[in-house]
C-alpha cells in the first residue's frame, strides 16, 4: 500500500520537478507555463525568449504577483516580464514580440508570449488583438491570451464575459476546467 507522504517534497518543486504529481494553484500553473515553454525549445534545440504584459488589475488574480515572486527564475529562462499600464499597450507589445525576425538582427529564434487582462479590455484592446491574430505568430514563437471575467462586477467598472469579444476578434477560447488542463491545453 503505497502513501501520500512525500518528506522530500518541498514547495518549490512546482517550479522545477518534471514527470511526476505537482501540486499547484492555476495561477501558479500559469506561471509555470512559460518556464516549461522554454525548456521544451531548449530541448528542440530552439534560442528562444519569453515576453509576458499585461493589465495588473486583471481578475486573473495574483499572477503579476506570483510573476513577480519568480521574477529572477523567470529571468533565468530569457522570459522577460512587463506589466502594463492598460490591456491595449500590453496586447500591442506581445504582438510585437511575435515580429522578432523582421529586421534580421534578433538575438533569438523567436519568442513566445503571454498576455493577460480583464474584461473591458478585452473589449478596448479589440484592435490590437483583431490585428495580432491576423499576422499570426513567429514560425518559433506563439501567443497565449489569458482573460479574466468579472461577471460580479467586483474588480471593474462593469460586469464582463469574454467569450464574445474573442469571438469578435477570431480568437479561438479555451476553457480550461481545472489545473490539469490548463497545463495541457495550454
Amino acid at each position: 500500500m503505497g502513501t501520500i507522504k512525500r518528506p522530500e517534497a518541498t514547495l518549490e518543486d512546482r517550479w522545477d520537478k518534471s514527470g511526476e504529481t505537482l501540486l499547484l494553484t492555476g495561477v501558479q500553473a500559469l506561471v509555470r507555463l512559460p518556464l516549461l515553454r522554454h525548456q521544451l525549445d531548449k530541448q528542440l534545440g530552439w534560442n528562444t525568449g519569453g515576453y509576458i504584459s499585461g493589465y495588473r488589475g486583471s481578475p486573473l488574480g495574483t499572477y503579476d504577483q506570483q510573476l513577480q515572486k519568480q521574477a529572477k527564475r523567470l529571468a533565468e529562462a530569457n522570459i522577460i516580464v512587463r506589466p502594463a499600464l492598460n490591456e491595449d499597450l500590453a496586447a500591442t507589445a506581445v504582438w510585437g514580440s511575435q515580429q522578432v525576425a523582421l529586421y534580421g538582427n534578433q538575438t533569438v529564434d523567436g519568442v513566445f508570449g503571454i498576455w493577460y487582462g480583464k474584461g473591458p479590455g478585452v473589449d478596448r484592446s479589440g484592435d490590437a488583438l483583431r490585428h495580432a491574430n491576423s499576422a499570426g505568430t513567429a514560425p518559433r514563437g506563439g501567443v497565449l491570451a489569458l482573460a479574466g471575467d468579472d461577471p460580479s462586477c467586483k474588480s471593474s467598472t462593469i460586469t464582463s464575459g469574454c467569450e464574445y469579444s474573442f469571438m469578435d476578434v477570431e480568437m479561438p477560447v479555451l476553457d480550461p476546467a481545472g489545473v490539469q488542463e490548463i497545463m495541457e491545453l495550454a
